[in-house]
Formats: structure tokens, C-alpha cells, sequence
């Protein structure tokens, strides 16, 4: 059984919209650094990562993306 793939386009987006709560971290499979987000929500310094990691999302290639995260 292969593992789902994830969608480099939904990653950023959620990235984008509810990154302050790491959403887009629990999408590709990284639970522990969604609830490090989580705890510092009230910083708002995930939202600006979130921000951040969108746009490296959106540079990266379809390959780069698979390799990193499958």
C-alpha cells in the first residue's frame, strides 16, 4: 500500500490561510510541529512562518516537494 501523496498547492495554502495554528504541518505528517505551533499561536511569529514556508512551498518543484515530504 503506498502512502498518500501530498499536494505541494494544498500545503501552501494551508500554509497561508492557518499556518499561525499549523495546519499545514499536520497535512504533511509533521504532528510534532503542529503543536509547537499551536502552543505559540498567541505570538503570532507561526503566522509569519506560516507566511514563509507558503512561498517556499509555491517556489519548489512538484520533485523537490515528493522528495521532501512524499
Amino acid at each position: 500500500m503506498n502512502p498518500p501523496r501530498r499536494n505541494r498547492i494544498v500545503a501552501a495554502v494551508f500554509a497561508l490561510l492557518l499556518g499561525g495554528l499549523g495546519i499545514h504541518k499536520f497535512y504533511l505528517g509533521k504532528v510534532g510541529w503542529e503543536i509547537v505551533y499551536i502552543l505559540f499561536c498567541w505570538t503570532f511569529i507561526p503566522g509569519i512562518v506560516g507566511f514563509v514556508e507558503s512561498i517556499i512551498y509555491l517556489i519548489m518543484s512538484d520533485e523537490e516537494f515528493a522528495a521532501k515530504y512524499g
